[in-house]
């Protein structure tokens, strides 16, 4: 997997992927100009799915983006699977766009159709989610920080946990994202690195599973983790979906969320925030999904043959319970 802490510094990719855009128009592809003007920017777009309130924004966002930018969008949606997103790509390729973006479902499996995007001179641009593969074959990442999520994550969890005033060992379940998936990996490894190097000796995750990033899937796995583990103090769920779902099982055991069970999730949708306003969520570190409009930009700058960073962040930010109420009016997604 990508080091996201280098990413800045790569330069082999970013040349390589000036070097596409420049060829693709050299090549007479559907982006030259023509004495009546040029044509507009083809972006091919393969989504995840739809499997979250985050996932939906993200979508809007990018959807909207593109009309705003005057870009043609091809857009697919994966519905959660590799092999999808692989035919989605392929058929990008085929239709002969200017620039492919995708957000990878998992991090491995990606170099054949990478590679076919390289010899037909289209930039790959990621979003949201890295690969595990030759960097040469993409432009850039369009997201967030995932492993400093999970950090950010135990972080704010240390403030819960004194507010709620809790005392000695700390139980922990872990709700993770879609085995294989950038944001499972990265922000479990981040909540690890600090519950390891701040509190080995009272803290535990004493259960983790995947509950797939959904709503269905964080109920159905909270109900298994309170018949094995009745006595949870935290859940560290990787999204808000999940956290949601979990709260109706927590609910029917007959606990308090936010009360019984400290609960800190990752997104901020607006889901989560009325959650949160309710005493039913203790935290949120904010994962902004309205990446379209810098994505858009991106895009243009790639199809021009311009450089551009090798990541680029999104602005985020951290919230506690308190802070609910006053920051839900403001909430975009």
């Amino acid at each position: 997997m990508l080091n996201r802490r280098n990413f800045l510094t790569a330069a082999v990719g970013v040349a390589a992927a000036g070097t596409l855009a420049a060829c693709a128009k050299e090549d007479g592809g559907p982006s030259d100009s023509s004495s009546g003007g040029s044509k507009a920017i083809t972006l091919g777009f393969a989504q995840v799915g739809s499997e979250s309130g985050w996932r939906t924004a993200n979508t809007d966002s990018v959807k909207s983006a593109a009309k705003e930018a005057g870009i043609k969008l091809q857009f697919s949606d994966a519905q959660q699977k590799p092999e999808n997103q692989i035919s989605a790509i392929r058929s990008f390729i085929a239709q002969k766009v200017d620039v492919i973006a995708f957000s990878p479902v998992v991090v491995k499996g990606w170099d054949a159709v990478l590679n076919e995007a390289k010899a037909a001179n289209i930039p790959v641009v990621l979003t949201d989610r890295s690969v595990e593969s030759d960097e040469s074959l993409f432009v850039t990442l369009v997201g967030s920080d995932f492993t400093d999520e999970g950090r950010r994550a135990a972080k704010i969890l240390e403030k819960v946990l004194e507010k709620a005033g809790h005392k000695g060992k700390v139980k922990i379940a872990q709700l993770e994202g879609t085995t294989g998936a950038a944001p499972a990996i990265e922000r479990a490894k981040g909540f690890k690195e600090v519950m390891d190097a701040e509190h080995k000796d009272d803290w535990e995750i004493v259960v983790s599973q995947t509950g797939d990033f959904t709503r269905a899937g964080g109920k159905q796995v909270m109900a298994a983790f309170l018949q094995s583990n009745p006595d949870i103090d935290v859940l560290f769920a990787h999204n808000d979906d999940m956290g949601l779902g979990a709260i109706q099982a927590i609910e029917a055991a007959g606990k308090k969320p936010g009360k019984d069970i400290l609960i800190v999730t990752v997104d901020g949708v607006k889901d989560g925030f009325i959650a949160m306003s309710e005493g039913k969520i203790n935290a949120i570190v904010e994962c902004n999904p309205l990446l379209g409009p810098q994505l858009m930009e991106v895009v243009k700058k790639v199809h021009a043959g311009e450089k551009v960073e090798r990541w680029i962040k999104t602005k985020e930010s951290d919230f506690m319970q308190d802070q609910a109420k006053d920051a839900l009016p403001t909430r975009k997604y």
